[in-house]
């Protein structure tokens, strides 16, 4: 990952998007980094589920923030505790996040249709000035696209998808991940993966660059 990139990652429903960020999360952890996963779709005991089927030792840290002005300065203060580590920020999932423009009297939240791209856009500033990574989840619709504004695929530098082979009999059940934009590296790749227990085995990767 180059310093500053945001990742928007996106996928069908059951594919296994979270199953692979916390994988990811683990991952980067035992490599030295800091590392942030915020579900704002499931609960921490779903997410404590996964985490023990998956057998993830490297002690990542987990949120359920919504509001991403809070979730922003929680993570300030863990790269203060961890001065000269790479920080990550993993967000499940995008639509569920507040950007916090709108409050109504009683204090709480309202969450509408533009908020997404002012939430992105608040977390893709805080990349760009502290030099840290962000993965954002992104849903879909019914037909298999990216949910939300277009805008949204412009504000990233890297952009993936992870879906389910249906077409090719000798890969059926297969997942596939694509990557779709890529501003730092290379573009095009396809990757098959097998989905386990214990998480992803590629099976084969395809190059159109």
């Amino acid at each position: 990952f180059s310093p500053s990139c945001v990742t928007l990652f996106t996928g069908e429903p059951g594919a296994g998007k979270t199953t692979m960020m916390l994988t990811m999360a683990n991952a980067l952890t035992r490599q030295g980094a800091v590392v942030v996963f915020n579900t704002a779709e499931e609960s921490l005991y779903q997410v404590k589920m996964v985490v023990n089927r998956l057998k993830l030792r490297n002690g990542f840290a987990v949120g359920q923030e919504t509001h991403v002005p809070t979730l922003l300065e929680k993570c300030d203060a863990l790269r203060a505790a961890n001065p000269g580590k790479p920080f990550f920020l993993i967000v499940d999932s995008l639509q569920c996040m507040d950007d916090g423009k709108y409050t109504r009297k009683d204090g709480s939240t309202h969450i509408n249709g533009g908020s997404a791209t002012r939430a992105l856009q608040q977390i893709t500033d805080y990349c760009k000035e502290h030099f840290c990574n962000a993965i954002v989840i992104n849903q879909v619709n019914k037909s298999g696209q990216m949910a939300g504004s277009q805008k949204l695929k412009h504000m990233v530098d890297s952009m993936m998808h992870l879906g389910v082979e249906k077409r090719d009999k000798d890969l059926e059940g297969c997942r596939v991940l694509q990557t779709l934009k890529n501003r730092f590296g290379g573009c095009g790749h396809t990757f098959f993966l097998a989905l386990e227990k214990r998480g992803f085995i590629e099976v084969a990767r395809v190059s159109n660059a």
